[in-house]
């Protein structure tokens, strides 16, 4: 698969989550005037956000596919990370907003009106949420998005939120009991806090410059070690931008080899772990095995 249709397919998955927002947003408020249900006003808050989240993600994705420059020669894939990040804060906001809500309609019940309204909007809502998602799941297994990946998870939650808020409003409708809708939003804003929490970490984890998976780690050794050349490795790092990682390593090779033969198996190497990580960077420093000089491993084994 090209860089141009990965980059292509990231600009598509972002204009259909803003064009589902706007969507979503416009429908869900004539049914909130139709109704004033608090399930239905948390759908429409959390849709909200959503659009500011995704026009982040826009913004955010579109920055990260520029190619390195003099100012950033190690891309601008990071900017995916911040707007996860924003996207953490915009959910965390609206739940705030959405418990406050809740809680003056818990004290103060007032009832649903117009509640077939409200479900048929719901339903729309879980059909192009749904649609979204699916073709999300595509761009993700394909990109490895962490931006995307941050969209994807919350609007997972929307299906979730959906639901509730039909189940909320048909409660309500027909028991005349005013305490579920408000219930089902406070249910709901704690949803959203989890996912911002969830969508947050992810986001720092790569502003942090947070080691890949142990997994893929000890893959990365296991290639090396494969290697009938190679007599050892150490100081092996690595990052991920969200759309690219980083490896670097020390490759411990025969002392007597001549500078071509190291380069060549240098090289060897390279491909091998180009091969198995084809969006990463590597980057390899050749050492004579058997070296004893001042290395990471042990600092962070003495601080550990």
């Amino acid at each position: 698969m090209t860089e141009t249709h990965t980059h292509r397919l990231r600009r598509y998955a972002t204009y259909a989550s803003v064009s589902v927002s706007m969507t979503l947003i416009a429908a869900k408020l004539v049914a909130y005037l139709t109704t004033d249900s608090v399930s239905l006003l948390s759908s429409l808050i959390d849709s909200s956000t959503d659009l500011m989240a995704s026009v982040v993600t826009l913004l955010g994705v579109r920055t990260a596919l520029r190619p390195p420059d003099e100012a950033h020669r190690f891309g601008h894939g990071k900017a995916e990370a911040l707007a996860a990040l924003a996207q953490a804060a915009f959910i965390g906001g609206s739940a705030l907003f959405l418990t406050i809500e809740a809680v003056r309609r818990l004290l103060r019940p007032e009832p649903v009106g117009e509640g077939l309204v409200g479900v048929a909007v719901m339903l729309l809502s879980i059909v192009l949420t749904a649609g979204l998602i699916t073709f999300q799941r595509h761009v993700i297994k394909s990109t490895g998005s962490v931006a995307i990946g941050a969209d994807r998870l919350h609007y997972s939650g929307d299906l979730l939120m959906n639901t509730a808020v039909i189940v909320a409003i048909l409660l309500t409708t027909w028991t005349g009991i005013g305490a579920f809708d408000p219930l089902f939003g406070l249910g709901i804003a704690a949803f959203l806090l989890y996912g911002a929490r969830n969508v947050g970490m992810e986001a720092l984890n790569v502003l942090m410059d947070r080691e890949l998976p142990e997994e893929e780690r000890a893959r990365i050794t296991a290639l090396i070690a494969a290697h009938a050349e190679v007599r050892g490795m150490h100081d092996l790092r690595t990052r991920s931008t969200g759309v690219s990682a980083f490896i670097e390593l020390h490759l411990e090779l025969d002392p007597m080899l001549t500078l071509t033969a190291a380069h060549d198996i240098t090289d060897c190497v390279e491909r091998e772990l180009r091969d198995a990580f084809p969006n990463a960077e590597v980057t390899i420093h050749q050492e004579p095995a058997g070296l004893d000089d001042e290395r990471l491993d042990r600092r962070i084994a003495e601080n550990g």
